[in-house]
């Protein structure tokens, strides 16, 4: 009898021990057993430091982590398990894998989210009626930023040289330098052509700046009361010569056309002309 307790206190004992660790092992990678947890999908380019119990933080504070990594023929799809339904992420929202250094450490996806706060939200991530357009809601896809650490950013360098060496690419850069050297001359040479322009068109600015002084003159003239007066007592004697010429041609016109005038003149002169001839002869 005694024997029988004592192993059943042991077994109860180991059972107790395995549950402890389990839940201990499930507590530090992240993860909590609850009905409050909720999932979304991020999806990376490239999922470099990235593994299956890999943190989640946002602000710093962890909220979940990696329950499963899938890898398709564009890219790697993360499912995210995050352990409350009261974190509210307003939208755009964005993942990015992050290290403690440029130079490497553990890696870490960060959720990062743009969106103003909106007051008055009840609704929550796990929620039918959850506002996609507002907040991220389980079962949302999201865009993965890549990690960028100095490996990665040697990669990049290596490759920006390996394309420099391509004969392709520095040919082109050698004909943009060209184009630009020509265009440069092009553009001293219209600089030199607009200076000479600008000189042979200097007497002729002159002569415009001398005749608008004196058209200013002029305009200074009139303003002069005594000329005005001058001008008006002009004015009214060539009107009173012009009136006067007038009644002259009228009377000549009434001359010309007197038929007795115009023939007595006749004959008076055919008579004169008549004279002269007897005298000669």
């Amino acid at each position: 009898m005694r024997r029988s307790f004592r192993d059943a206190i042991v077994g109860f004992s180991l059972i107790g021990g395995v549950v402890i660790f389990s839940g201990l092992t499930l507590w530090l990678k992240g993860l909590k057993i609850s009905s409050n947890t909720w999932t979304v999908f991020a999806n990376f380019a490239d999922a470099s430091g990235l593994s299956e119990g890999t943190p989640v933080t946002f602000r710093g504070i962890q909220i979940g982590s990696v329950k499963k990594i899938i890898f398709t023929s564009k890219d790697v799809r993360a499912k995210i398990r995050i352990n409350s339904n009261n974190v509210i992420l307003f939208k755009p929202v964005y993942a990015k894998i992050e290290t403690s250094s440029l130079l490497g450490g553990d890696a870490e996806v960060s959720m990062i989210s743009q969106g103003d706060p909106i007051e008055g939200i009840s609704s929550n991530p796990k929620q039918e009626n959850c506002p996609k357009d507002l907040i991220l809601c389980a079962g949302d896809s999201i865009k993965g930023n890549d990690l960028e650490n100095l490996s990665k950013l040697t990669g990049e360098i290596n490759k920006f040289l390996n394309e420099a060496e391509n004969e392709e690419i520095i040919s082109k850069i050698v004909n943009s330098i060209e184009q630009f050297d020509s265009t440069q001359e092009n553009l001293d040479e219209l600089i030199r052509l607009s200076k000479l322009e600008l000189f042979k068109a200097r007497p002729i600015i002159d002569e415009l700046k001398k005749t608008v002084a004196h058209i200013n003159n002029i305009l200074g003239s009139i303003d002069d009361p005594e000329i005005l007066s001058d001008i008006k007592s002009s004015s009214s004697s060539i009107k009173s010569f012009t009136a006067k010429l007038d009644k002259i041609s009228g009377k000549v016109d009434e001359i010309i056309n007197d038929e007795e005038l115009t023939n007595g003149i006749k004959e008076a002169a055919i008579g004169i002309g008549k004279l002269f001839n007897d005298i000669y002869e």
